[in-house]
């Protein structure tokens, strides 16, 4: 698939095994506490994790790797809610970009300060729904917890996006313990080994 420049010329998108999709951007910040905002963690995970990826041969793309909203680079649909363009341009870039898998970077947040680890949500589709699993199974090792993945029924990227897809929420931002972890370097990259390790099964599983 390409598109026409303003002068003619096509120049073509890159072809992907697995776009991580970094969380927020921009104005939208996402979780916050205090200082710290979850869209600058999903980014310096996701660099990491796109690191990763490349060196173990899976071809990746991110598509955000910069602190800048998605919802200004949609153009096309008409509505004011900037959320809403922010998803719909999430979704047109899996359409344009070739891909295997699409892994969506997270952190979540609660009332409650003593709710913590990972969070894997899926599509109602066994695909989905296997990566899931790897990835839960992945994380829960690597942060010593126990949950297990769940539908995400509600969400609009994995409703509306066509290849097996997740939603990665790699720890609480309102946790002590996993704030710690999710804005240390050293555990960011353990964070990222730990989604790589998963990929990796659920690719060895699938094929």
């Amino acid at each position: 698939m390409g598109r026409t420049g303003d002068k003619g010329q096509v120049w073509m998108l890159p072809r992907t095994a697995v776009i991580i999709d970094v969380g927020h951007g921009g104005v939208d910040g996402g979780a916050s506490y205090g200082t710290m905002l979850e869209k600058d963690i999903n980014l310096a995970i996701a660099s990491k994790l796109y690191l990763l990826l490349q060196s173990k041969g899976i071809p990746a793309v991110m598509n955000r790797t910069g602190d800048y909203a998605l919802s200004d680079e949609n153009n096309w649909q008409r509505t004011r809610s900037r959320h809403r363009k922010d998803l719909a341009q999430r979704q047109q870039l899996t359409k344009e970009i070739g891909s295997e898998l699409l892994v969506s970077l997270h952190v979540n947040s609660a009332k409650s300060s003593r709710k913590r680890g990972p969070l894997v949500l899926h599509q109602n589709t066994g695909e989905s729904a296997l990566l899931a699993f790897c990835l839960q199974d992945a994380l829960n090792r690597q942060q010593q917890t126990s949950a297990y993945p769940r539908l995400g029924k509600p969400f609009y990227l994995l409703r509306r996006v066509d290849q097996p897809s997740v939603i990665v929420e790699m720890g609480f931002i309102s946790n002590a313990e996993d704030r710690n972890m999710l804005t240390n370097p050293v555990r960011q990259t353990e964070i990222a080994q730990a989604i790589l390790s998963g990929i990796r099964h659920y690719k060895w599983i699938s094929h």
